[in-house]
Order: structure tokens, then sequence, then C-alpha cells
């Protein structure tokens, strides 16, 4: 996962930077709001940005991130209490996706991270006989295992945090690439490779928006495995 970070504070900066990066993130540190408004265009699955007592700059970086990233998540950082509720207020109404009072702890920071970049390190269960493991990357179909690519991870990531609702081709361009180039048809390649992978029909295609994973918490115990011409399906139980 890709992140662009502005702040100014050394400690603050270089703080930030450790602790992602230990993580596994790609950072891209600014301390200069300006190069950091030319960089925003290079692709990235979130922004951690200093809110600072230049409103106006503050604003401009903000609407520009949206203008190229509708959704991609953005956390803002406070520096100065008493101009805190005006542009607390302002961020918000320019698509601010959360706001973090100084000071903060760094496990405060990765816990709005993962939580608005839908990071998972647990076990899902698909159905009685399936499970995915997010720490492995590995598919579980009875006593069979399927490991999954680190793309391949990263798109049922945000297809199954996401479940039942639309997940727009632009959202999965922007976690699943991390901020390299990628055209509909690459989606679409990888789309095929993950419905090959999970062992029935959940994934379906809205036609000129995106993908939405089906599913519901009463129904994954109605499907059993079934061996037929040494593939796997499901079949209604």
């Amino acid at each position: 996962m890709r992140i662009l970070l502005l702040e100014n504070n050394f400690y603050i900066h270089t703080a930030i930077i450790k602790k992602l990066t230990a993580k596994g993130y790609k950072i891209d540190a600014f301390v200069d709001e300006k190069e950091a408004l030319e960089a925003i265009d290079e692709g990235y699955t979130c922004f951690i940005l200093s809110l600072n007592t230049h409103a106006s700059q503050s604003m401009d970086i903000l609407q520009k991130i949206r203008a190229y990233y509708p959704e991609t998540p953005v956390i803002m950082m406070n520096v100065h209490e008493e101009c805190e509720l005006k542009l607390l207020k302002n961020a918000y109404m320019y698509g601010c996706s959360d706001f973090i009072k100084k000071p903060f702890s760094m496990d405060e920071l990765e816990a709005k991270i993962e939580k608005l970049c839908h990071i998972r390190n647990d076990v899902v269960r698909l159905n009685a006989k399936c499970q995915f493991n997010f720490r492995t990357n590995m598919l579980q179909i009875g006593t069979t295992e399927k490991h999954f690519s680190r793309k391949e991870s990263l798109l049922f990531n945000i297809l199954f945090s996401n479940k039942n609702t639309l997940v727009s081709f632009e959202t999965i361009k922007s976690v699943v690439w991390e901020g390299e180039g990628a055209s509909l048809d690459s989606i679409r390649s990888l789309i095929r490779r993950l419905r090959q992978k999970i062992p029935y029909d959940c994934i379906d295609t809205i036609v000129d928006a995106g993908y939405i994973f089906r599913y519901n918490i009463t129904t994954p115990n109605n499907f059993i495995l079934q061996e037929v011409k040494n593939t796997r399906q499901f079949v209604s139980a």
C-alpha cells in the first residue's frame, strides 16, 4: 500500500515514516505542500496530511486529491488548537475521511489507516468448508489450499471488506495497483483469476461501475463442496 504523507514537524514526520514502513507500507513523505501537490497524481491508497493555519493551502491540496481520488481515504492532523474547529469543518466539507488530533499515538494512526483502507489480518469463513486467511493469503477449501498473489489478496480484501456493496473500478485501481497504471482489461483479468480460485459464484459485475461481492451470513452453510471431474464446485445442499 502506498501512502502520501505531508508533515513538516521533523519528529512526527520521522515517527510516522518509521512506524508505517515497519508495517510494510510504501511512504512518499513531504514537508513542502507544493511538492506534495505535484505528486498527488502518482497513485496512492491513502493520504495523511497535516492541517495547518494556512487554510487555503490545506483545502487546495484536499480538493486536488478529491479530483484525482474521489474515494481514497484522507486523514488530516491538526496543528493549532485555536484554528481547529473552523479548519475541521472545512476539511470535512471538502472530503476529509477522518481527523486525528495532535498529540496522538502511532497505534491510533495505524488503526485509522487499517479501518479506512479495509486492511485485515484475520480469517474469514466463506462457508462450512471454505475460509480465507488474510495473514497468509491462503484460501482453504476442505483439505486443499490455494495461495493468492498479492494483487489477488488485495482485491479480495477490498471486495470482502465491502461485501454486498459496489466497489468501483477506481477504488480497485487505487488499492490493488498501489499507484501503478491499470487498465480495465487488467482489472477484469484479475477478477477472472479470483473467480477461478473461489469455488462458488459470489462476485457480480456491475456494468460500467465495478463489482459486488455477494455474501449472506445465513447462506454459506447451505453450500457444500463436491468433486466433479477433478474440479471443485459448489452445489446447493
